[in-house]
């Protein structure tokens, strides 16, 4: 046991307009901004990055459900990385991000309206002894994965 005082912080999405990108989350997922916007640069950031001249640009969007807890900040860097390979679903590392909602059907055409994608079909799957799962995966509108769910748990 590590007596280490460790607490979950933040997920981080990079992003090509992160100001687009933060402003879906909030109106798909009820995320909420946490100020101040980021706007880091400087020798301190080039030693952390090993980018020199960089410059990253960006926000904390508070989760729903989540008073104190972990944000999901999404930064956009300057100089960008060319590098255009994207993952897929069930590749090894980060994949996706997860919502509990109340309705997927719902909030998934919210999504689409918002210049998200839908992937695959929404599916029901009873878990014996735990519950209804109603699950979809999606991408929001730069490409990265979002698990959309609902959970109707079996009374016991």
């Amino acid at each position: 046991m590590n007596d280490n005082n460790i607490k979950y912080i933040h997920t981080n999405i990079i992003a090509e307009d992160w100001k687009k990108l933060a402003e879906f989350y909030c109106e798909v997922f009820n995320c909420e901004p946490v100020l101040p916007e980021r706007d880091l640069s400087g020798e301190w950031i080039d030693r952390l990055t090993e980018i020199d001249g960089v410059r990253v640009t960006g926000i904390h969007l508070r989760l729903p459900g989540s008073e104190e807890g972990p944000t999901l900040e999404i930064f956009e860097y300057e100089p960008e990385d060319k590098n255009e390979k994207r993952q897929s679903i069930n590749c090894k590392g980060f994949t996706h991000i997860a919502f509990h909602v109340d309705s997927v059907e719902e909030v998934l055409e919210n999504l689409l309206k918002h210049g998200g994608s839908q992937i695959g079909e929404i599916v029901k799957k009873d878990y014996d002894g735990i519950g209804l799962l109603t699950v979809v995966y999606a991408k929001d509108p730069e490409g990265n994965f979002v698990e959309i769910q609902n959970w109707l748990k079996e009374k016991i």
